[in-house]
């Protein structure tokens, strides 16, 4: 029998707006970055892909370098919207972005004009699109910021993005971006940065505040701080994990505090009557300035629980403060602050 998704699926959420825009987006987006490429069986992908569907997330998040190899994951999501959501396009909102290497040369990663929108291009052959909803840039700080806004402008112009954002740029960087595309009539609709309670650097940058000002949506990623939040470093720090691997999330100086740390939370958790993952996706939830964060799953059991979560994404003040006071020393936490650099100062020094 033919897989349908279950029609009452939109009533499961409750979707939020994103910015001052007119799109809304589920509070959970579920992200492609792994568990999306040719080391995945096709067959697990879709269950995720279809069990997201019926679980009332109607937000996807890819890139164009997601896989391994980089456009796997888009080649297998344009499957899927040929076969299993076939006629089910425009209850969608399907994202990607551009900016990390492609492949070697000068013409396969950064922010020119020549880049963003070929890469979009590329991603939208690979999935078999017209449009996609949203298309996001990162900061590059070899390119004028003028020359990557123009480009994003003239891509909403030509019908190949219905939105654009911007992923991980600096609160000032980001009113200089919100400033130029105002000037050329389009709007910056949405900002993706990293977010968590180990991780907060949108509150202490005032992006947040910005955002709310200029009416610029968030759709963050990474509230699980790269596994950290996930429950599995509870008994401390697995050999062989992401946070044990030189080079990883976690400096090995800061595992047993950040253990520490996330036991705390998770007693927080508990009180809550809540799994620590789930306490970590309802607090990055918690201000709906944060219109939707971008999860992963390599089971369909995790998105059901990562849902669960929306039923109590409501904090006392009590509950807010022990949980800044339990994490209230994050620093090295943030694997993409190198990605912040600002363009416009790396443009002045030369860098």
């Amino acid at each position: 029998m033919t897989w349908q998704p279950n029609p009452d699926r939109f009533d499961l959420v409750q979707h939020r707006r994103l910015g001052n825009s007119g799109l809304q987006l589920s509070p959970l987006t579920l992200g492609l970055w792994q568990n999306f490429g040719e080391n995945v069986a096709f067959e697990r992908q879709r269950e995720l892909v279809r069990t997201a569907t019926d679980l009332g997330i109607t937000s996807f998040d890819l890139a164009n370098n997601y896989g391994p190899p980089a456009g796997a994951a888009e080649s297998h999501f344009g499957r899927l919207l040929a076969s299993d959501l076939a006629g089910h396009r425009d209850d969608l909102v399907i994202a990607t972005k551009a900016g990390w290497r492609m492949g070697p040369g000068p013409y396969q990663f950064g922010g020119s004009r020549k880049y963003l929108i070929s890469s979009l291009d590329a991603s939208l052959a690979r999935m078999g699109l017209d449009y996609v909803d949203i298309y996001y840039h990162r900061p590059d700080p070899e390119t004028p910021i003028e020359e990557s806004m123009q480009a994003l402008h003239d891509i909403v112009r030509s019908g190949k993005a219905l939105y654009v954002g911007i992923s991980s740029y600096s609160a000032a960087d980001t009113r200089r971006a919100h400033e130029i595309l105002a000037d050329l009539g389009t709007p910056l609709s949405v900002h993706q940065p990293s977010y968590s309670m180990l991780n907060r650097w949108i509150e202490s940058d005032g992006l947040v505040e910005t955002c709310g000002e200029l009416g610029i949506g968030m759709v963050g990623f990474t509230a699980m701080a790269q596994g950290l939040l996930s429950g599995k470093y509870l008994d401390g720090v697995p050999e062989g994990s992401r946070a044990a691997t030189d080079g990883s999330t976690l400096p090995a100086d800061e595992a047993e505090k950040t253990v520490a740390t996330v036991r705390a939370l998770n007693s927080v958790a508990e009180r809550r009557g809540q799994s620590l993952p789930q306490l970590a996706l309802a607090w990055a939830l918690r201000d709906t300035r944060m219109t939707s964060l971008t999860i992963g799953a390599s089971r369909p059991e995790q998105l059901e629980q990562n849902v669960a979560a929306l039923a109590n994404i409501e904090f006392t003040d009590d509950e807010l403060a022990e949980i800044d006071s339990i994490a209230n020393d994050t620093e090295g936490i943030d694997r993409w602050a190198g990605a912040r650099t600002s363009t416009q100062e790396a443009q002045v020094s030369g860098s």
